[in-house]
């Protein structure tokens, strides 16, 4: 099942995806739905249905925190020179800087002279997880999306910890959908930039899991129901600038595009 969010003449929906239509649904799972994706049954879809043209799609969750993992990826790792983590890698990024499908990307000039795309795959909490053990970890996700976790690579290395690199409005590109039927061991993912290929890796070369790190990150904080955990990027990052495009594509989610737009 694709979950998403879109928007009307002005009006705000929560919805299905079914091939090229959209059924809005009575519940709202922007925040998650309180019982987890067993909330969300097939009586509960409207009448209401839209040509998927003829919407426009938004972030499909609001999230209370994004929780990054860095250097997740044993390629990423070496990319960058740097030595396999022992345990996750965490790191925060606001809710301020979400931003669905087709929105732009602001290049922050007045701080940054090197902006980076960063292609993910996202989990979506989908109930309130504390102290998960491993083996139950599934049972606590929604589904996932596509994640871009926009990077200001310059700042990231002056500032030595990631806020500000990673915190710029605009910054977390999350979309297009939440699916909810995915297994997330070996999943492709593909980072385009103007529709050239720059990263395409499998979820198999991930260091920690979905479900480690679910579990870990519970363990450290509570995880609310709409709550984003960026399970990390692949090899083959790089920087992009205004008038570029950028597009994250996973294997039986779909595709999240953004353009990069200049600070006004």
């Amino acid at each position: 099942m694709k979950l998403c969010g879109f928007s009307v003449d002005n009006k705000v929906f929560s919805g299905v995806i079914e091939r090229e239509a959209v059924y809005g649904v009575k519940d709202d799972f922007s925040q998650g739905p309180p019982g987890g994706i067993n909330d969300i049954k097939g009586e509960g879809k409207g009448a209401k249905a839209w040509k998927l043209s003829e919407v426009k799609l938004l972030s499909p969750v609001m999230p209370s925190k994004i929780v990054a993992i860095g250097l997740n990826y044993r390629a990423h790792a070496a990319e960058f020179n740097k030595p396999l983590p022992e345990v996750p890698m965490i790191f925060m990024k606001p809710s301020t800087a979400v931003i669905g499908p087709g929105d732009s990307i602001i290049y922050p000039s007045h701080m940054s002279h090197r902006v980076d795309y960063e292609g993910e795959l996202a989990v979506v909490i989908g109930r309130k997880a504390k102290d998960v053990p491993v083996e139950k970890a599934r049972e606590y996700i929604l589904g996932y999306t596509c994640f871009n976790d926009v990077t200001a690579r310059d700042l990231q290395g002056k500032d030595v910890q990631y806020t500000r690199a990673k915190g710029f409005d605009t910054f977390a590109c999350v979309g297009p959908c939440i699916e909810t039927d995915l297994n997330p061991d070996d999943v492709r993912i593909e980072t385009y930039l103007n529709n050239e290929k720059r990263q395409d890796t499998s979820t198999r070369d991930m260091i920690f899991n979905v479900f480690e790190l679910v579990s870990f990150v519970s363990f450290v904080m509570t995880l609310l129901p709409g709550d984003i955990i960026a399970t990390g990027t692949p090899s083959g990052v790089g920087k992009m600038k205004p008038g570029d495009t950028v597009e994250v594509r996973i294997e039986g989610i779909g595709s999240l595009e953004n353009a990069v737009v200049a600070r006004a």
